[in-house]
């Protein structure tokens, strides 16, 4: 039986912050799109991929950066709804959103469609320091942290650390405009940490980062889970995969990932979602250390993934339409996972597919052969998001890849 989604209440894809090339809003508009729900979207400007789907009715174009008042963003928001004309699913693509609509569900309540969620969670999840806490309270493995306060503190972590370490921004998901650290940022000796550390001296949240355990990547797997859960934290849809490549390499956005069954990995995330009560679509990055054969929750994602599109049931339903179907009173038809399934980002898999034989990393618990391919940006009853895409990529995008080649040279990478 046909998948069928209610085609009177239409998806608004919200994102803040300045970038045009999100291949996850493209996806959620195009999956949604074809069960007849229309789709709207805001975008940087008329000229981006996502503006450029035939499966879009409408291009919002609201430049913002992620940084303005909660009020103008709400204000901004309903504005936007009320030029819809009637309650719209929302779509958060990112953090930034994610945390606002949970913050702010009294006064979008009336306008648009969204899971109830505790209204502090969002943001204790997107924040590095916030998702540690929780996942010491609930028994959830993460990597060993420390959380200084001052320049005081990191020299005396320092002088008992095991190097090298990682360094990430406490609030990861809070754009700002000089970050203590440029994402990820693996640290090989006590001097180098020191020397890094003098520069997030007298900065607002000085000095803002968490020092985190590393975990080899040659004694480690990445994993992905994705899921929808609904009003009583139950999952709806749960799907699991192995992150092959990402860009920058080993600590970025996914490139190429597969749809790998793991029971093991889906009752864990299932559990810790039951135990803190969210509800909602969520996109977890874990990594298994060979050494103690534990799974760790490195990032918990309180909205879609870029790269949710790798996973889809037989019944046809991803993420992004089992919250449609089950915020307009529909049920969601089960199914299993499409095991074996691959997604490839074009615009970023080839180097870090030439990064990652550099380096001799291989990733062993992938698939040796895929099922079946979905691409990130190419579809073929949608073409022009893709040659969007390469009219905006290819002068920008090869000199922001290079630039961030060169931070990955010197240890730092960028996440998603």
């Amino acid at each position: 039986m046909p998948l069928q989604a209610d085609g009177d209440v239409p998806g608004l894809i919200v994102k803040f912050g300045d970038y045009p090339l999100h291949h996850g809003g493209v996806g959620a508009i195009r999956s949604l799109g074809r069960l007849g729900v229309p789709m709207y979207a805001i975008t940087e400007d008329r000229y981006t991929p996502a503006a450029a789907s035939r499966y879009l009715e409408r291009a919002f174009v609201w430049p913002t950066s992620g940084t303005e008042e909660p009020e103008h963003l709400v204000e901004g928001l309903l504005r936007i709804g009320r030029r819809i004309g009637r309650p719209a699913v929302l779509v958060p693509t990112d953090e930034e959103a994610a945390v606002l609509i949970a913050e702010h569900q009294e006064a979008l309540g009336d306008s648009f469609l969204f899971p109830r969620v505790e209204p502090e969670l969002p943001r204790r999840l997107a924040s590095k320091q916030g998702l540690h806490e929780l996942c010491v309270e609930h028994g959830v493995p993460s990597p060993s942290a420390a959380f200084p306060q001052s320049y005081d503190d990191i020299v005396a972590f320092a002088e008992k650390a095991r190097f090298p370490v990682v360094a990430k921004n406490r609030e990861a998901f809070v754009r700002r405009a000089r970050p203590a650290v440029n994402g990820t940022t693996r640290i090989a000796t006590r001097e180098g940490l020191l020397a890094l550390a003098r520069d997030w001296v007298g900065r607002p949240g000085d000095p803002g980062v968490i020092l985190q355990e590393y975990l080899p990547r040659e004694e480690a797997e990445d994993w992905i889970v994705h899921a929808y859960f609904d009003r009583d934290a139950t999952p709806l849809a749960m799907f699991t995969g192995v992150k092959v490549r990402s860009w920058p390499p080993h600590a970025g956005m996914t490139a190429n990932a597969y749809v790998v069954d793991n029971p093991e990995l889906a009752d864990l995330a299932a559990r810790f979602v039951k135990q803190i009560g969210f509800t909602g679509i969520v996109d977890l990055d874990l990594r298994f250390d060979r050494r103690d054969g534990q799974y760790k929750l490195l990032d918990f994602n309180p909205r879609m993934g870029a790269q949710f599109r790798l996973f889809e049931s037989e019944s046809r339903v991803d993420v992004v339409r089992a919250m449609h179907l089950d915020l307009t009173g529909r049920a969601v038809p089960e199914g299993e996972q499409r095991a074996g399934h691959r997604y490839l980002v074009e615009n970023i898999d080839l180097p870090a597919l030439l990064a990652y034989r550099r380096s001799g990393y291989t990733t062993p618990h992938a698939p040796a052969r895929a099922s079946g391919t979905e691409l990130a940006w190419l579809a073929g009853d949608d073409l022009r998001p893709f040659f969007t895409m390469l009219a905006r990529f290819v002068r920008p995008g090869a000199k922001h890849l290079y630039q961030l080649w060169r931070a990955n040279r010197r240890g730092g990478t960028t996440t998603k």
